[in-house]
């Protein structure tokens, strides 16, 4: 099917240009956390608003794998191998259009690490990641170099229960899930918008293990006593748009 025949769902139109990549994301798991949106503040650029929801923002871990980054006109040849990539995201908006912020990406492609963080202007970080499924298990285990004498980890196993089921509007699992656009920020304070396109997600409920996470460490951001809200998506091809500035 071609994605872009199915557009009901989206929140605001389609961009009038071109899309010029497309990623297969496969076996993603969610996990979010509540946070206080003061707390969460100081690191989100100015001229971004923080969303929120029951008056929550909200602090999200996705770990998954992405298999197959095609651009325009070369369908069958991916520029990758496939790779595992390990997020923490908030949710805000912009001139009104809701969308994603990355705090950090962690991958161990290089493909993803030197081009797409300086295209995309995003906080990726190199990080040995295990991501693989045993029977009905995930495991999932990072670690990246954080100083000279300490290092992020992110390490545990989940289950996805059976039935699978979408979002509806106005809950808090379609608040999480679907988002079209991501922003991002430079050094200078520039505001970039990267325009995305897929299907709804696809979703599932989860039992997960979580055995080690500092990956909020570098962010002084304290959740260990907090339960996250746990998905699992098996997937969706998504298309990229060419990244563009707003602000300033």
């Amino acid at each position: 099917m071609n994605i872009l025949n199915e557009i009901s769902h989206r929140p605001y139109p389609l961009p009038s240009k071109k899309w010029i990549m497309r990623q297969t994301w496969k076996n993603l798991l969610f996990l979010h956390w509540p946070i206080s949106p003061d707390a969460l503040r100081p690191y989100i650029p100015f001229d971004l608003q923080i969303d929120t929801f029951d008056g929550y923002a909200w602090l999200g871990v996705v770990a998954f794998s992405v298999e197959g980054i095609y651009p325009r006109g070369l369908s069958s040849l991916s520029l990758t191998p496939n790779f595992p990539e390990i997020n923490v995201r908030t949710y805000v908006t912009c001139d009104g259009k809701p969308g994603i912020y990355f705090l950090s990406l962690d991958v161990d492609d290089w493909a993803s690490y030197t081009i797409a963080k300086r295209w995309y202007h995003l906080p990726y970080s190199f990080a040995r990641i295990r991501y693989q499924k045993e029977g009905q298990t995930f495991h999932f285990k990072s670690i990246r170099k954080w100083t000279t004498n300490s290092t992020i980890k992110f390490k545990g196993e989940f289950i996805p229960l059976p039935e699978v089921y979408y979002g509806q509007k106005g809950t808090l699992d379609h608040w999480f899930t679907e988002r079209y656009c991501l922003f991002s920020s430079d050094k200078r304070g520039n505001i970039y918008c990267g325009d995305i396109h897929h299907c709804p997600w696809p979703l599932q409920k989860v039992m997960t293990n979580i055995e080690e996470n500092t990956l909020f460490s570098p962010f002084h951001f304290d959740l260990t006593k907090i339960k996250p809200i746990s998905h699992f998506s098996r997937g969706v091809d998504t298309l990229f748009w060419n990244i563009k500035k707003k602000y300033p």
